[in-house]
């Protein structure tokens, strides 16, 4: 869905939550082929069972990007990202896992190298089904101001 949303029309304080996704083996297995990053604690269920999370956890990257992907129901054309700040990796993801991202717009402020713009900080934090926070990042927005008319 299309929404256009000038930086005035942001309040700070507003949340959405998305719908939730499973995490599954096969988004293990195709992330580690899509990254390269076989590591054993993603990949390797025996020698997972030998340590404290006893199963495989999810690449923080994996859920990283499909917390985001959840995001992207809602296209605001005039803005775009300008990166992520503060991403951490909070509680382990397992196989199995249901996961779903809320966003709250934390703060807004002018951004120096666009007059026309500002810059608008989404705090993301991707929940599992316990409403546990397992990952938490600040998501910079490029926003563009209203026109002025005349």
């Amino acid at each position: 869905m299309e929404q256009v949303t000038y930086f005035e029309d942001y309040e700070i304080g507003s949340s959405r939550l998305t719908s939730g996704r499973t995490i599954t083996e096969t988004d293990f297995v195709v992330h580690a082929g899509h990254t390269g990053d076989f590591f054993p604690h993603h990949m390797d269920a025996e020698f997972m069972k030998t340590t404290p999370f006893g199963q495989r956890i999810a690449h923080g990257t994996l859920v990283f990007s499909v917390g985001v992907g959840l995001t992207a129901n809602v296209i605001n054309p005039v803005a775009f990202s300008y990166g992520y700040d503060r991403l951490r990796f909070i509680k382990p993801v397992f196989i199995g896992d249901t996961i779903r991202t809320r966003t709250t717009i934390a703060a807004k402020e002018d951004d120096p190298k666009r007059p026309d713009s500002g810059r608008v900080i989404e705090r993301v934090e991707v929940l599992n089904q316990r409403d546990e926070v397992v990952l938490a990042a600040d998501h910079i927005y490029i926003v563009e101001r209203r026109p002025r008319l005349g």
